[in-house]
C-alpha cells in the first residue's frame, strides 16, 4: 500500500482531497504547516486537526516559520522595494510546500503528498508531465516553477472537479470547513495593506520621488515606489487624461507612467527558468505564454538565449507586463516550465 501524506491547510479543498485519498485505498497521513506566528495560524491549525480528525487520519504540524520568512516573507518585500511585483504563491509552492513538506513526506516514509491544488500530472515514461486542469479553478500557472523530482512525488485529487462539487462531498463527509471561504489574495496579509506589511518588518523605500511620462519629463509626485505596480491606474492622481504605471524604477526613486496604449508589452525577458523536462529547448519555439494568473495564455515566439533566459515576443501586444511576476509557458494543455520576468 502506499503511502501519501496530505498538506492539510485547514481549508476545504485539502481536507477533501485527504478523504478521497484514503476512500482510494492509499494509507493517507496529513500535514498541516505554522507559516505565521499569529492567531489566524492556530485558527488554521486547529481546522486541519478537526478535518484530520473527521477523515481519520494522522496529523504532523510542522513549523516552517523561519524558512517562509527567508523563502516567501522577505523575498516578497525585496521585490517591492527593488520596484517589481513578487508572486509568493508561486514560490511557496517551490519553496515550502513542494520544497520542505516534500522533504518532510519523503523523509517520513509518503511516496507522494497530495495537496487541494487544481493541476493535471501525466506520468509518461521515465518523465511526469504538469498540465491544465479541465477545472475552472485550474492552478497549473502556480505550480510552473516545480521540478521533476517534485512533480514525480506530487499528487493532485482535485483535478477536473469544479468547487462546487467539494464542497457537496466536504458536506458528504461531514467535514465542518465545508463551508469555510477561499482564502483570498497574499495568506500572510490579511488586510490586504502590503506597503504597512512591508513597514512592519522594518523596511522602507526611499518615500517620495517624482513621477515622469515616458518621455521623461516629471510630472507630479508619488508616495514611494511600494505603493505602485506596472499597469496600474487607481490611486495616481488626476493627469487631465487617464494614466497607467508602465515602469518602476526603484534605483532613480521613480515612477514611470504613460498615456492609454502605453500599458501594453509585445514581449519581456524571462529570467531564472524552470523547464519541467529538464532541458531547456536550444532553438526558438512557439509556446502559449500565461503572465500572471488571471490572464490568458497568449501566442508567442520564445527564443532561448546563451545566458539561459527566454526572449519572448508576443504575436499581440500584452497589458501589464509585470517586471516580477512569473511566466508560464505551455504547449497546449501541457505546462513546460516558468521563469521570472525581468525588470526593463
Amino acid at each position: 500500500m502506499q503511502t501519501v501524506f496530505v498538506g492539510m491547510s485547514g481549508g476545504v479543498d485539502s481536507s477533501v482531497a485527504a478523504v478521497m485519498l484514503k476512500e482510494r485505498g492509499y494509507n493517507v497521513e496529513g500535514v498541516t504547516l505554522r507559516l505565521k506566528p499569529d492567531s489566524l495560524a492556530d485558527a488554521d491549525i486547529e481546522d486541519a486537526r478537526r478535518a484530520a480528525h473527521s477523515a481519520g487520519v494522522k496529523l504532523h504540524v510542522l513549523d516552517l516559520r523561519e524558512l517562509f520568512k527567508e523563502k516567501v516573507i522577505d523575498y516578497f518585500a525585496n521585490e517591492y522595494l527593488h520596484g517589481a511585483t513578487p508572486n509568493p504563491c508561486v514560490v511557496c509552492n517551490r519553496d515550502i510546500k513542494f520544497g520542505a513538506m516534500l522533504d518532510f513526506a519523503l523523509q517520513n516514509g509518503a511516496d507522494f503528498l497530495a495537496t487541494g491544488h487544481y493541476a493535471s500530472l501525466e506520468r509518461k515514461d521515465d518523465k511526469t508531465l504538469l498540465k491544465r486542469s479541465a477545472s475552472a479553478k485550474d492552478q497549473s500557472y502556480f505550480l510552473c516553477m516545480l521540478s521533476q523530482h517534485q512533480l514525480s512525488h506530487a499528487m493532485f485529487p482535485l483535478d477536473g472537479m469544479e468547487k462546487s462539487e467539494i464542497r457537496t462531498l466536504a458536506e458528504k463527509y461531514g467535514l465542518h470547513v465545508a463551508a469555510k471561504k477561499d482564502s483570498q489574495e497574499v495568506c500572510f496579509i490579511p488586510d490586504n495593506n502590503y506597503s504597512s506589511f512591508i513597514a512592519s518588518l522594518g523596511l522602507r523605500d526611499m518615500g517620495e520621488g517624482d513621477f515622469a511620462d515616458t518621455a521623461g519629463k516629471n510630472i507630479g509626485r508619488h508616495k514611494g515606489i511600494m505603493n505602485y505596480t506596472v499597469g496600474q491606474r487607481k490611486g495616481l492622481g488626476a493627469f487631465g487624461k487617464p494614466m497607467f504605471v508602465t515602469r518602476v524604477d526603484a534605483e532613480n526613486n521613480r515612477v514611470v507612467l504613460g498615456e492609454c496604449g502605453a500599458q501594453y508589452s509585445d514581449g519581456f525577458c524571462a529570467e531564472g527558468i524552470n523547464w519541467i523536462s529538464g532541458e531547456l529547448p536550444k532553438e526558438e519555439f512557439r509556446a502559449q505564454v500565461k503572465i500572471r494568473f488571471r490572464a490568458p495564455a497568449a501566442q508567442a515566439t520564445v527564443t532561448p538565449t546563451e545566458n539561459g533566459n527566454l526572449l519572448v515576443k508576443f504575436d499581440e501586444p500584452q497589458r501589464s507586463v509585470t517586471p516580477g511576476q512569473f511566466a508560464a509557458f505551455y504547449d497546449g494543455e501541457t505546462v513546460l516550465g516558468g521563469g521570472r520576468i525581468g525588470l526593463k
